[in-house]
């Protein structure tokens, strides 16, 4: 069997905030947007949005997204009012990192390979 990931899915409050930040922020292209759903493309995924409950925890999946200046997504989101968890920084690991909650409190890594 043949497993690869087809889409994520994200509970969100309200469509229009969460697009300022994956369309506004991030750059993902919105290629279908009718209440309750938005589908974003990033690259070969599909990041959905839909509106209804949503329902943050600092305990449930974290999603990276790969950026190409993590320093100015980061103030990009945190022009919008957004919770900046960590600041950027670079990483052990080999990568740039900061840490956002999105509108609905998600946790969201801004990520870039150094």
């Amino acid at each position: 069997m043949t497993v690869s990931l087809a889409r994520i899915i994200v509970s969100v409050s309200s469509l229009d905030s969460s697009l300022a930040f994956y369309q506004g922020v991030l750059g993902l292209e919105p290629y279908y947007v009718e209440a309750p759903l938005a589908r974003l493309r990033s690259g070969s995924l599909d990041v959905m949005l839909h509106q209804r409950g949503a329902e943050a925890s600092d305990r449930g999946v974290a999603v990276s997204f790969a950026v190409d200046d993590v320093d100015a997504a980061t103030a990009a989101a945190s022009s919008l009012g957004l919770d900046i968890i960590d600041e950027p920084a670079d990483q052990p690991w080999g990568e740039r990192q900061s840490v956002v909650r999105d509108p609905d409190g998600h946790v969201v890594c801004l990520v870039r390979a150094l």
